[in-house]
């Protein structure tokens, strides 16, 4: 991935998602291609509110790094030699809980994307993001969000489908009706408005109501959220 002057503009101007404003975000760079962390890094910093404390090349150092600094958010490549980001997102996650991991990847169809995701990990972009994205997606996460690229989610939705695996919903802490249940469940399996509106005899614009309901009550962005959060739950 190469970065020209036109991919690496300033994303100021713009403004992303501030529900955090102006608290500092330290990040950790984990890329093992130096051209591409320095581009990453040039982009994130445009943002004051952004702060790459750290970096590192493999796994193992990024593991290191976490021992020495206070880092918020982590965006680690996926594929990197000694140790990939499979292997670092979990021992990250078992070590510092609270963590927020963005993986990045080249690749919109990563075979690991699904590991990753059930692992624990906050959001998976392509590297090729447009810096708006990239920047609104560090502070969507930091906000409690889950991102995932859409053409990365039109890949993955079908393996999560089926490989995900019901759990019984008494043992669920979920903070929604059995009926918001039911239609968090039909967008998990990729159904329309139209279509969740027919099975549950519903009005499309009841659905309509549901969803932004569900929106709020699980603190998410979209629909693509809401079917992530429904593999993370095995409800599909």
């Amino acid at each position: 991935m190469g970065f020209s002057p036109s991919t690496i503009k300033s994303v100021n101007e713009k403004g992303s998602n501030g529900g955090i404003s102006g608290l500092t975000i330290h990040i950790l760079l984990v890329e093992d291609q130096t051209i591409v962390r320095n581009g990453l890094k040039m982009i994130l910093e445009q943002d004051e509110q952004l702060q790459v404390v750290a970096e590192a090349s493999n796994g193992i150092e990024a593991l290191s790094q976490l021992e020495c600094h206070h880092v918020d958010l982590v965006l680690l490549d996926i594929r990197m030699p000694e140790m990939n980001g499979i292997e670092a997102a979990k021992h990250m996650k078992t070590k510092f809980p609270n963590l927020k991991i963005i993986i990045l990847t080249t690749f919109d169809d990563d075979e690991y994307a699904y590991e990753t995701l059930k692992d624990g990990a906050n959001g998976f972009l392509l590297k090729s993001s447009e810096p708006e994205k990239l920047i609104g997606s560090v502070k969507s996460v930091m906000n409690g969000g889950l991102v995932i690229q859409e053409d990365i989610a039109a890949k993955l939705m079908p393996k999560l489908f089926k490989q995900s695996i019901r759990r019984e919903r008494d043992d669920m802490d979920i903070p929604l009706t059995e009926r918001e249940i039911a239609i968090v469940q039909l967008i998990g399996e990729g159904k329309t408005n139209k279509e969740i509106a027919n099975s549950l005899f519903l009005s499309v614009g009841t659905v309509k109501n549901h969803i932004t309901n569900i929106l709020h009550e699980l603190n998410l962005r979209d629909r693509t959220q809401i079917a992530i959060y429904a593999i993370r739950n095995e409800l599909v």
